[in-house]
């Protein structure tokens, strides 16, 4: 196990820079994600971390070692790739046993050393199959497999799950949750989608244009967004933004399942000094237990979550109320939020420049 430090971390290709300044410690042992839409330079980072991509400029410290002139090999990572990459000709054992060969390990380590990872990712009864008898769950096993059986103190995954349907994809984050509690080792993992992020890191990093937006456990950033980029990136659906009441600086913030919702023939439940809007039903989508309604009020569209024991049709008119500890307010022209309520003291945000916060 090892702590992975950036230190003011860049890469620029030509003349585009991709990642600007990176400045992000990563705990030994833990399971840090780092997310954000495409591009946004999380899969350079985890390439600069692995050696496959050499920094620009900054340093990388795997333990207290720095890594910039290290060769991928000897830095004791192991990377799992979104398409698997495994070898088609070669066995299952054999696609895991590879490094270890290279290595110099005897025959009978192999078998030892396969056998034991076979067992702990549940391959054992597939080994002598070639990886295009495997489904795609067990494919990306192999991968973890080749990745462990190595006991690297960190491992790398960029998308590792991209490739497999919804059902298996929540089946495989939860063996993987569960695999990094049983190894103890630091992961370090790449995707785009928030709800991987938010259910399997306890540490993530929210990363836009090659920036760091804000690095915190998943509540905290679902609850203390530290501006408008992570309000509305972290969360389904995501936060809704309005222009304040009383200033033209100021943005506020509510989560759709914060609203409350009522009939224009009903009085509005009082806000406590918060926001009360009235709208009209576009949409609905019902989710199960959930429903969702988008609604068109003055200040722009909004979308409220409410349980679907009384069902509203779309086309009638609503209230729409939202406490006063419920809204967030932003500044308008830099993102970053101002305060929680209304009645809060005004607190410093940290802000969110080229090395990331500082």
């Amino acid at each position: 196990m090892a702590q992975v430090v950036l230190k003011q971390v860049s890469k620029a290709f030509q003349n585009q820079s991709v990642v600007k300044g990176l400045d992000l410690v990563i705990p030994d042992g833990s399971f840090t994600v780092l997310v954000g839409p495409s591009g946004c330079g999380k899969s350079t980072t985890l390439r600069m971390i692995a050696g496959l991509e050499e920094a620009t400029g900054g340093e990388i410290l795997i333990g207290e070692q720095s890594v910039n002139h290290v060769p991928p090999g000897k830095r004791d990572v192991a990377m799992v790739f979104q398409n698997y990459a495994l070898y088609p000709t070669m066995s299952v054992y054999d696609n895991i046993a590879y490094g270890l060969r290279n290595r110099g390990y005897s025959k009978k380590d192999c078998q030892v050393l396969v056998a034991e990872i076979a067992g702990v990712v549940g391959l054992s009864d597939y080994l002598k199959r070639k990886p295009s008898q495997l489904s795609g769950g067990q494919r990306q096993r192999v991968a973890l497999a080749r990745a462990m059986v190595k006991k690297p103190e960190v491992f790398l995954m960029d998308e590792p799950l991209s490739n497999l349907d919804a059902k298996l994809r929540n089946q495989m984050r939860v063996e993987l949750t569960s695999l990094h509690k049983q190894l103890g080792s630091t992961f370090i993992y790449v995707t785009h989608d928030q709800v991987e992020a938010m259910t399997m890191g306890d540490q993530i990093v929210v990363m836009n244009e090659g920036r760091i937006m804000q690095v915190a456990a998943p509540m905290e950033l679902y609850q203390e967004p530290e501006n408008l980029f992570v309000a509305q990136f972290i969360g389904s659906p995501a936060m809704n933004i309005v222009p304040a009441n009383d200033s033209e600086g100021e943005l506020w913030g509510f989560r759709p399942e914060k609203a409350t919702i009522q009939h224009t023939g009903v009085s509005p439940v009082s806000a406590a000094e918060g926001m009360s809007l009235q709208g009209r039903i576009v949409s609905r989508e019902i989710l199960g237990s959930d429903a969702l309604y988008h609604i068109e009020t003055d200040k722009g569209q909004i979308v409220v979550k409410t349980d679907t024991e009384s069902l509203m049709n779309t086309g009638v008119t609503v209230h729409v109320t939202v406490a006063q500890s419920s809204i967030y307010v932003f500044d308008r022209l830099t993102g970053q939020r101002i305060r929680r309520v209304k009645t809060e003291e005004r607190r410093p945000v940290q802000p969110v420049l080229a090395g990331g916060v500082v």
